[in-house]
């Protein structure tokens, strides 16, 4: 069983108009609703190649209730991409199973607006709810009994209002204490506050890894957030691929040809690649493969942060891994 952790999901919904015109009225056939937020779209990736994940967090209202009824859609049958489009993904026996914690807010919303003129997507994105006190220790409860029989743990995405800016950090020194591989996908300060935590891997893009370690170059900048905690860091570098950094040795993986299309939930694929490829037992190069191409895959789907299996399928083996020697880290320039 892999955990998926969003704290502050949303209920994510498309619109597609043939252009996006701006002070104009636009017509819009069928909108898609389905559960947001990174931990959700890792979950449902995680789903679709098979693996058994229960995904957590918070939801809460109206909105709420859809999110969940949408994430009940998924169950071990399908992959929903809501209501309008009647397309389904193959989920290969795996399941996600709600195991969201209500509280008193609404869960937010996010509004993706794709101009199918041009491929590119305007996306609307509302604050969170505030979580209480009593809403993030019921959470930890919960948590905490998940951890006893999880394989991995991916906590994702950014924090609501309320919780200390720490709060990724207690989850990883709980799921370190079971003795669960833990990966992190934020940014900002629970980023920074998370790395102290040791967690197994870490998934920034290159803004965030300059943001955290002060370097502009990859390879050096990935070394420095080792020396801070990571064991390992996947850092996603958009065109040029994944370089990831690790206790074992380093790789590029790059894709195989420049793609065009929408690449809403990209990262959040290749996040479940790397976490379903741990789970397997996968070398680096395997894991790395499959992120690159599952993210690829998520870029030529025609609904926003799904992926094409059959792309996924015949991109794997047209990935290319190359080790890279090691960069030494040094003192970044700020901090």
């Amino acid at each position: 069983m892999i955990i998926t952790v969003t704290p502050n999901a949303a209920l994510d919904i498309t619109y597609r108009v043939p252009r996006l015109r701006p002070h104009t009225t636009h017509r819009v056939s069928e909108p898609v609703e389905r559960p947001g937020g990174k931990g959700l779209n890792v979950a449902r990736v995680l789903a679709a190649l098979g693996h058994r994940t229960v995904a957590t967090g918070f939801a809460g209202g109206s909105t709420g209730d859809v999110l969940r009824e949408r994430l009940a859609e998924l169950g071990a049958g399908g992959t929903a991409t809501g209501a309008g489009t009647g397309t389904r993904a193959d989920t290969r026996a795996g399941s996600v199973e709600d195991a969201l914690v209500p509280i008193a807010g609404t869960t937010r919303r996010t509004i993706g607006i794709v101009d199918d003129a041009t491929g590119d997507t305007t996306m609307f994105n509302e604050a969170g709810p505030t979580v209480t006190a009593g809403e993030w220790a019921a959470f930890l409860t919960g948590y905490r009994k998940l951890l006893a029989g999880a394989s991995a743990v991916a906590l994702c995405g950014s924090l609501p209002p309320g919780l200390p800016v720490g709060s990724f950090a207690e989850l990883i020194r709980e799921a370190r204490t079971a003795g669960v591989p833990v990966l992190l996908d934020t940014s900002g300060e629970p980023l920074r506050r998370g790395l102290a935590a040791r967690p197994d891997l870490i998934k920034p893009n290159l803004d965030e890894l300059t943001q955290l370690t002060g370097s502009t170059q990859p390879a050096q900048a990935a070394e420095e957030a080792r020396r801070r905690g990571a064991r390992a860091v996947a850092a996603s570098l958009g065109p040029e691929g994944i370089l990831a950094v690790t206790e074992d040795g380093c790789w590029q993986a790059l894709p195989p040809a420049r793609l065009s299309g929408n690449p809403t939930g990209a990262g959040d694929s290749a996040v479940a690649g790397l976490l379903s490829g741990l789970v397997e037992g996968l070398d680096w190069p395997g894991r790395l493969a499959r992120a690159i191409a599952l993210s690829a895959a998520t870029v030529l789907a025609p609904a926003a942060g799904e992926f094409d299996r059959a792309a996924y399928e015949e991109l794997l083996g047209q990935v290319r891994v190359t080790a890279v020697p090691r960069t030494a880290s040094r003192p970044a320039t700020t901090s």
